[in-house]
């Protein structure tokens, strides 16, 4: 690869395709490998053919596991000379996984990502796992497009889709496209800022042909085309006071502002098409190039200095200093293990030492590939703005910053959803011991959801992750991957534990043993503090992951300075321990606010123990309470089945939400707790001939009843 950049930064587009699991997003993806010349053949889901489902448990089961990298490029689908590379951009795609076992994928690519392509069924609309996404791109800033596919699809609906993006999503979402026909009869789109009409020709659509608007819908099209007029020109108030007096803008005119409007998120432009039936995708891909931004688009990546603390810019330019994020780590079977990493300023060539801002250390980047799925493409040098993978690195985690070490930066780290199932996991002989170790170590460094464990009352090793689906298919990975033989154990949900009142206590640890004592004595403030709730800023003292805050209240020194961190310590590690279960303790807030020392024997192992004592003794006063998580269920089922779905529901402890037509069927949502939807696939099936599917997702945590809560206690002991 030569010195100089291939391609100007203006002309890249870093997007993802996100979706609800079977909203189509995989077979998106290869109408545009397959549109964009990146392959020659499409491959479909249902024969285990595509390029971006490439490991063996995704072609098997049908759905995406993990993130898939694309290179592609793209020249305009209406183009006059498509060979000109003056006219062809550069697309850096992440295709992700729509299920929610996998939802980490989803969440560190929007982090890395400029845009976005949300994908959703004609027939279902906005999905909860379209929801869950969203809200990952909400956080992220991440401006997006909507296309709405499986038009062709008995049941199909553009506007009823389009309501539900509405509804649920955004106010902001306008459409850009109108659907000719729809199931059977779905023909081509119209496009309402041109008002030109678009068929697909060709054996796989291939031919974009230019046509009028159907005369029996132009009235609809030009009302539609009103509205979205209406939407771009508010806002820009000088274009607004033109319309106002009667006149509109020119074509150019109103494409540059609704592009500046999409990457504010502003406006979320939605289009239409079969990505089966091979219509609509090139539109969407035009669509990329003229609404989603460049890396210049996006404001300068912010993070901190580690030498001083201060906030530091870095803006997507080759001649500022080098800075990346490493967003996701994948063994890989031919060269080991890789780092994919996303560069947002500065350039890095293979060879060359790179500097770890997170840990404080120096690695060689022995080489750099740009991957094609599963396939690699070797370069020698990445420029800002550029998604690629490392060989090499084997100290670098997710999250970690890469950057100059002349010039230092430590980028905000991507935060974490927490497992909420475990497994008991054993290997079946010596050899498989060693190995299993090494196999759980790396499954943990790329999946950052994975955790691993040991109960400290049987020595078992846990495993935990998002849910059943996760955890099979981890062990599965062991098995083939690394060779693991194991037992599993049953699935095991990850209780927590909380308080429901106030509290205070004591805690004195005093020990004399002839030489130097030991004196710890502290006293404690516990209350409780509100769940978690995804939307809502914390206080500064409080951490999310476990939703636990340390207020430090001790005035003139009656606990010295050196002696606070060992009392946090030893309060941690009791709330690791649980107290009415052995569960984890969540929301709770502790203020030290007096104690007492001793000049000779106080230490920091006093303190610590003095901490734990005083911290349980506080919880006994605090009425603790078991918490379960309870999961967002969605089961689409045929009306006949109804009632046996609601009944079964409410006899696992579930709550009813509402129920809405999808096509010929009904969607049921409700909230469960996941104790009682273990091996529901089984028993869905079994009640409704195999008709019914269901989707579950984390929501919140909720207390335990007390009959269930003395079941679970009397299971621990």
């Amino acid at each position: 690869m030569a010195d100089t950049r291939d391609y100007p930064l203006e002309k890249v587009r870093n997007f993802g395709i996100i979706a609800h699991i079977d909203a189509g997003k995989t077979t998106t993806s290869e109408r545009v490998l397959y549109y964009t010349g990146s392959q020659h053949k499409i491959g479909e889901v249902h024969e285990g053919e595509t390029t971006t489902d490439w490991m063996e448990q995704e072609r098997e089961r049908g759905i995406t596991i993990t993130a898939a990298a694309i290179t592609c490029f793209w020249t305009k689908s209406l183009e006059a000379d498509k060979k000109d590379p003056a006219k062809k951009y550069r697309f850096n795609i992440i295709d992700t996984p729509g299920h929610i076992d996998f939802t980490v994928e989803v969440k560190r690519s929007m982090r890395v990502l400029d845009g976005a392509v949300v994908v959703f069924d004609g027939v279902a609309g906005v999905e909860p796992q379209s929801e869950t996404n969203w809200r990952y791109a909400d956080e992220a800033q991440v401006p997006r497009i909507c296309f709405i596919n499986k038009l062709d699809r008995t049941g199909a609906s553009f506007e009823k889709s389009y309501q539900s993006i509405l509804d649920r999503l955004t106010k902001f979402a306008v459409r850009m496209q109108l659907p000719i026909g729809a199931e059977g009869n779905f023909e081509g789109v119209i496009d309402l800022l041109t008002m030109k009409a678009y068929k697909f020709e060709g054996s796989m659509g291939e031919v974009v042909v230019e046509m009028p608007v159907p005369e029996d819908m132009k009235a609809e099209a030009e009302k539609y085309r009103a509205q979205l007029v209406e939407r771009i020109v508010e806002q820009d108030d000088q274009m607004m006071t033109d319309y106002l007096e009667g006149r509109v803008a020119p074509l150019e005119q109103l494409n540059a502002t609704l592009r500046k409007a999409v990457i504010a998120n502003k406006i979320f432009p939605v289009y239409t098409g079969s990505a089966l039936k091979n219509k609509g995708v090139q539109l969407v891909l035009d669509a990329v190039v003229d609404y989603l931004p460049s890396p210049t688009d996006m404001p300068p990546i912010t993070g901190i200095n580690p030498k001083t603390g201060e906030p530091i810019a870095r803006r997507a330019a080759d001649d500022e200093p080098f800075t990346a994020l490493a967003f996701k780590l994948q063994a890989d079977p031919f060269v080991g293990q890789l780092t994919f990493f996303r560069v947002y300023s500065g350039t890095i060539e293979a060879g060359s030492y790179i500097y770890n801002s997170s840990t404080g250390t120096k690695e060689r980047l022995g080489r750099i590939v740009r991957l094609q799925a599963n396939e690699r493409e070797e370069v020698k040098k990445v420029y800002a703005g550029e998604i690629a993978a490392a060989v090499g690195l084997k100290d670098t985690r997710t999250s970690h910053t890469l950057c100059d070490e002349a010039n230092p930066i430590i980028l905000e780290t991507i935060k974490f959803p927490e497992p909420v199932i475990s497994l008991r996991i054993e290997p079946k002989t010596k050899a498989d011991q060693e190995k299993m170790g090494m196999a759980m170590k790396k499954l943990a460094d790329e999946d950052p959801t994975f955790k691993v464990s040991t109960d400290a009352e049987t020595q078992e090793t846990l495993i935990s992750g998002m849910g059943e689906l996760h955890l099979e298919i981890l062990v599965d990975r062991m098995k083939r991957e690394f060779g693991v033989e194991a037992n599993v154990g049953k699935p095991q949900v990850a209780y927590r534990e909380t308080i429901t009142a106030p509290a205070e206590a004591e805690g004195k640890y005093i020990k004399q043993t002839g030489g130097k004592g030991q004196y710890g004595h502290v006293r404690l403030r516990l209350k409780p503090l509100e769940p978690v709730n995804p939307d809502k800023k914390l206080s500064k003292n409080v951490t999310r992951e476990d939703h636990f805050e340390f207020i430090n209240s001790i005035k003139g020194g009656v606990v010295p300075g050196e002696f606070i961190g060992p009392v946090e310590d030893g309060v941690r590690e009791a709330m690791e321990r649980g107290f009415v279960a052995g569960f984890k303790m969540v929301d709770i807030s502790i203020e030290l606010y007096d104690g007492s020392y001793h000049d000779v024997d106080s230490s920091e192992i006093a303190f610590k123990i003095a901490a734990s004592m005083g911290f349980q003794e506080a919880v006994r006063q605090a009425k603790p309470v078991l918490l379960e998580p309870i999961m967002k269920v969605e089961v689409v089922v045929p009306e006949k089945f109804m009632g046996d779905i609601t009944g079964s529901l409410n006899s696992k402890r579930g709550q009813i939400e509402g129920m809405e037509e999808r096509g010929m069927a009904r969607a049921i949502k409700a909230k469960v707790p996941l104790s009682e939807m273990f091996g529901y696939t089984t028993s869905l099936r079994s009640m409704t001939e195999g008709r019914a599917s269901f989707t579950m997702e984390f929501d919140h945590y909720e207390v335990v009843p007390p009959n269930v809560a003395t079941t679970i206690i009397a299971g621990r002991k």
